[in-house]
């Protein structure tokens, strides 16, 4: 019998030998024998002793049963079962196996990193400590109605985190069926959803938005429609004129997705208008942020003193200057916010007879919307207006 063992397991036929001789039955044991060729071959190896009639060992009964189909079945079992692990405990989602009454018996290791739970505390219907108490209930119905009809089940709810997070799942759970269509068990997966319905309300919330404005907006036009002086030989074209500066600070607002403004920036896009003229502005002043209504109400007053300066004021003739000044001063609730626009240089000022729809913008939109002091000077040497307002009027 030693020549088909290998040399590195003859201790085995030792214990054999021993064991059928004190009359034992040798359990059965996996190992590896020889083959004529010099192979190995894995087989399953039975020893039991043979009695005579006085019930003495006489002799020894051995199988060896060639494992070696079962082993290549047990290695490749083995190797799915490792490759079904890394798959579902590398997956990004959460899941889980249910047998077919949904009692929950395995879960993926992302399940338990994020819960920061153990199967104990999880199997069967111990997953319901862990949903958000105002949607348990809700879930907890919806599902087992799926687990009795065998319809596949999706829902999206709260689940809390190991450190305490509520974050949103998209959940699915599909009934696995043998050949005969009955269910076996349910395959579910838990995909976290949290940043998709975030941004899902970012665009409803900037839908609103949008809405919101284009409505103002056409009151605006409206307004400036309404108030203009339709006697005037320029009627249509301050009218447009006044539409394109409304339309500029909407593009500054879009771009800037309805946040805050920097003052800059807004003058920047009214002056553009103004073609050549912009080379005789400059701005100067720290970097300050508007909100969009403080944006819209200033930018409005702005695009009218840059075309009442470039046809009567300091923009009419080459050696004209405009400066555009803006400061912040205090802290906190008493911040103050000044700005104000300057011109020299250029024809004499004087004061005009009649104020018509412009001078309400550059005056009342500013201070009823920002609750703010307007101060006009028309000094000889150059129209003048200053605004001066609380900051979180503004800010």
């Amino acid at each position: 019998m030693r020549t088909l063992i290998p040399a590195d397991r003859q201790d085995e036929e030792d214990a054999i030998i021993a064991s059928i001789s004190r009359g034992e039955r040798m359990p059965s044991f996996e190992t590896v024998r020889q083959r004529k060729d010099g192979s190995l071959v894995n087989v399953a190896v039975t020893v039991s002793p043979v009695r005579d009639a006085e019930g003495r060992v006489v002799a020894a009964s051995k199988i060896a049963r060639d494992m070696s189909e079962s082993i290549s079945i047990q290695n490749r079992l083995a190797l799915s079962e490792e490759r079904f692990r890394l798959l579902a405990d590398n997956m990004s989602q959460l899941a889980w196996i249910a047998d077919k009454d949904g009692w929950i018996f395995w879960y993926n290791q992302r399940w338990f990193d994020y819960t920061g739970t153990t199967l104990d505390q999880m199997e069967g219907w111990g997953w319901r400590a862990v949903h958000h108490p105002d949607h348990a209930d809700r879930v907890v119905e919806k599902i087992s109605q799926h687990f009795a009809s065998g319809e596949d089940w999706e829902d999206t709810f709260p689940l809390r985190s190991a450190e305490g997070e509520w974050r949103w799942f998209l959940s699915r759970a599909k009934p696995i069926r043998d050949d005969k269509g009955g269910v076996i068990c349910w395959f579910g997966t838990n995909t976290d959803v949290t940043e998709m319905r975030e941004a899902e309300a970012q665009i409803e919330l900037l839908l609103q938005e949008v809405n919101h404005r284009s409505k103002n907006m056409l009151a605006v036009v409206q307004s400036l429609a309404r108030r203009s002086d339709v006697d005037r030989p320029d009627f249509i074209e301050r009218l447009e004129q006044r539409i394109r500066g409304l339309a500029a600070n909407q593009d500054v607002l879009v771009r800037r997705a309805w946040s805050r403004i920097p003052v800059r920036e807004m003058v920047e896009a009214q002056l553009r208008s103004l073609g050549e003229a912009q080379a005789q502005i400059t701005c100067e002043g720290p970097e300050v942020k508007l909100s969009p209504s403080a944006a819209e109400a200033l930018a409005m007053a702005f695009h009218e003193m840059g075309t009442n300066a470039v046809k009567y004021g300091a923009l009419s003739v080459p050696e004209g200057l405009v400066a555009i000044r803006w400061r912040l001063e205090g802290e906190g609730k008493e911040t103050r916010f000044r700005i104000e626009w300057v011109e020299s240089g250029g024809p004499p000022v004087r004061e005009p007879e009649r104020k018509g729809f412009g001078s309400r913008i550059i005056v009342d939109v500013p201070r009823v919307k920002l609750d703010a002091e307007i101060v006009i000077e028309y000094a000889p040497e150059g129209f003048r207006w200053v605004l001066e307002c609380a900051g979180p009027s503004v800010l």
